[in-house]
């Protein structure tokens, strides 16, 4: 029974994958369909639309999804949704912080997924301002490590561009900078010739919440949880967890 045991693991664990994929898919759409509602469709006169088309095939979204979301957002095609961003404030257990940005056509299925996501996890919703001030927006870049790349390669690179600090993160480099100087820190990256992953906005801590094996497992079922949702654009969570923190979770 252990080769069927071991067979049915991987199939499920490749389903759990698919569906991710399928969801990620949807959210990197709505990205570009917004983008291109908001900004117009020219990638090259539209600096968010260009980044979302990016992380969108580095994601490997089929090219015909990206160019269907494009035309949708910029009117030539029917069908755009109108959607508007949320964001929703609240605890992990542990009282960890998070934030949760929504884009969604349905703010009452947006709020009622949130809602249940903290309270069947062990978290709960707090009122607005009371968590988003642990966190600052900031410009993220990340950039794969290859062979010979080094984090002196990068920061010569973005050091004039506007870049605050670059960080390793093991299996790739992260780029910091202020939101507005994001995309110049990015065209810095290709006109060094360093390839990059994805080039976005985001909340990032001021400061961190170390948790343990049963803390990282609880923060990341809820995590999970709030990611499960269409709505659900982005997750952001002030807490941090050792490797081997991280690899007992995942052997549990």
């Amino acid at each position: 029974m252990s080769g069927h045991s071991k067979w049915a693991t991987t199939k499920h664990k490749k389903a759990a994958i698919d569906a991710k994929r399928g969801k990620l898919f949807a959210k990197l759409i709505k990205n570009i369909e917004v983008a291109a509602r908001t900004g117009g469709g020219d990638p090259a006169a539209n600096p968010t639309l260009f980044d979302a088309i990016q992380k969108a095939k580095k994601s490997s979204v089929p090219n015909d999804n990206i160019d269907r979301a494009l035309k949708r957002g910029s009117g030539e095609e029917a069908g755009a949704a109108d959607y508007e961003t949320i964001m929703y404030e609240g605890y992990a257990p542990g009282g960890v912080a998070v934030l949760v940005e929504c884009l969604t056509d349905n703010k009452n299925r947006a709020a009622s997924d949130v809602r249940v996501a903290f309270t069947r996890n062990g978290g709960n919703l707090a009122d607005p301002g009371s968590v988003s001030y642990l966190f600052t927006r900031k410009g993220v870049v990340l950039v794969s490590k290859t062979d010979g790349l080094t984090e002196d390669d990068i920061l010569v690179a973005v050091l004039d561009a506007g870049a605050e600090e670059v960080n390793d993160l093991g299996e790739s480099f992260e780029v910091l900078s202020e939101a507005t100087d994001l995309v110049a820190v990015r065209t810095a990256l290709q006109e060094a010739g360093i390839d990059y992953d994805s080039a976005d906005a985001q909340f990032v801590p001021a400061t961190q919440i170390e948790v343990d094996v049963e803390g990282a497992r609880k923060v990341l079922r809820l995590l999970d949880a709030l990611d499960d949702s269409d709505d659900v654009q982005n997750v952001f969570a002030n807490f941090d967890a050792s490797d081997e923190v991280l690899a007992a979770v995942e052997e549990s």
